[in-house]
């Protein structure tokens, strides 16, 4: 059996055994809680090599974690840049962008697919890649940036226009995906960022790099995607959108995660309060705190205000 068909065999198998709730579709045939459970706090191992996303020596990596159960998941694997972010590699967002979506979307609706970090010893991160450097200031850790690597996707004739006219099912995952880009103020228009379903029947909509939003300077790909370009979007997820407020965008993304020094180890603990709202990279001499600033959760903040501003003014409608 070849390694592409042995790891979705085992997906498979994971999928059956440890998801304590029914799997979610075809694009992601395991329940979001499992997902993100096994993600942060699963023992697993690696394949002897790291291969690129898209070619050999790229930062991203296609990989599969096997898991002591036989199983495996199959992961887009980011490690962080020292320091914790530069442009094009800002795990801050990345993980931003997929909190923010739970605000107002259904797991069976997300347009990023999991998305978690994962802090791991240096030591044993070299054992597969050998230019391995601690992410921070304290602790000989790296943080790596975990997603869930979606089965049965395109990035071909994500966008149809007529389709979006005609089939509400499509209006509805294009419309909710299109909201979320422009919340995040997403500015990388790059083929393959965008993704579809190839499951005719529940085409849901992908947004899978969310590096260059927020705050970050634009790629050089265009920012089509941080506008809407659509002008009709879900009742429920307009309601949804109407029951938040700046509070809550603060709770949900001031602090997206934090981790405490024990020993030579940066070890993940429950968040406590926001260290320092005016940075994003919180690093003390006893641990890290990783999250949105005031100001970008105010950029996300105004979006919103604008847009259900233009729902109430007619200029968009809801279905």
């Amino acid at each position: 059996m070849n390694r592409s068909i042995r790891i979705a065999a085992l997906a498979l198998t994971l999928c059956a055994s440890a998801a304590p709730v029914a799997a979610q579709d075809q694009n992601v045939p395991l329940a979001v809680d499992s997902i993100e459970y096994l993600l942060t706090r699963g023992t697993f191992t690696l394949p002897d090599t790291l291969m690129g996303t898209r070619f050999s020596g790229d930062r991203t990596k296609r990989v599969p974690l096997f898991f002591p159960d036989g199983a495996a998941v199959l992961v887009k694997w980011a490690p962080a840049p020292k320091g914790g972010e530069e442009f094009n590699n800002n795990p801050r967002y990345e993980i931003g962008a997929y909190e923010l979506q739970k605000l107002f979307l259904d797991q069976t609706d997300y347009v990023v697919p999991p998305t978690v970090p994962r802090m791991l010893p240096e030591a044993w991160y070299r054992t597969v890649a050998h230019k391995v450097v601690p992410t921070f200031r304290i602790g000989q850790s790296v943080l790596v940036v975990l997603q869930f690597f979606l089965y049965s996707v395109t990035a071909d004739d994500v966008w149809d226009e007529k389709r979006f006219e005609t089939d509400s099912v499509y209006a509805r995952h294009w419309a909710d995906a299109n909201l979320l880009t422009y919340l995040i103020d997403d500015k990388d228009q790059n083929k393959g960022n965008l993704l579809i379903s190839q499951y005719p029947e529940n085409p849901r909509v992908f947004s899978v790099d969310n590096g260059v939003a927020f705050r970050s300077p634009p790629s050089d790909r265009g920012e089509r995607w941080s506008w809407l370009l659509v002008k009709r979007f879900p009742h429920a997820t307009v309601d949804r959108l109407r029951a938040l407020t700046r509070e809550d965008l603060q709770r949900a993304l001031g602090v997206l995660a934090q981790y405490e020094l024990q020993g030579d180890q940066l070890v993940p603990v429950e968040p406590t309060e926001n260290w320092d709202p005016n940075a994003g990279i919180r690093q003390r001499d006893d641990g890290v705190q990783i999250g949105l600033t005031e100001g970008e959760i105010g950029d996300v903040w105004r979006r919103l205000v604008d847009f259900l501003g233009d729902v109430d003014k007619g200029k968009l409608t809801v279905f």
